[in-house]
């Protein structure tokens, strides 16, 4: 199971969706993620611990026309460019 790590906030400012990095996970990344719907989407599903399957399912549930195979890609994508910022839980289940 993946989790976003404490101090990686998503926040929303008018249209965009972007995480930011508070207290102590602001000294080890000084920036911003900037998110599209998708990825708003997963992060928001991260914040409760899911696993790229879950992800997967929820995209394939959430939009139409989208085959599993392009539907695992994009998750992988996602999760390879935000993994910094994500706790690996599955040593704990």
């Amino acid at each position: 199971m993946l989790k976003t790590k404490p101090g990686f906030l998503l926040r929303r400012l008018g249209d965009e969706s972007m995480v930011i990095a508070i207290g102590a996970a602001s000294d080890q990344f000084n920036g911003m993620i900037r998110l599209n719907d998708t990825g708003a989407f997963y992060w928001e599903m991260l914040t409760q611990g899911a696993t790229p399957d879950q992800l997967v399912a929820a995209t394939l549930d959430k939009f139409d026309g989208v085959d599993e195979a392009a539907a695992r890609q994009d998750v992988l994508e996602f999760l390879d460019s935000v993994g910094f910022a994500l706790d690996d839980d599955t040593a704990n289940h």
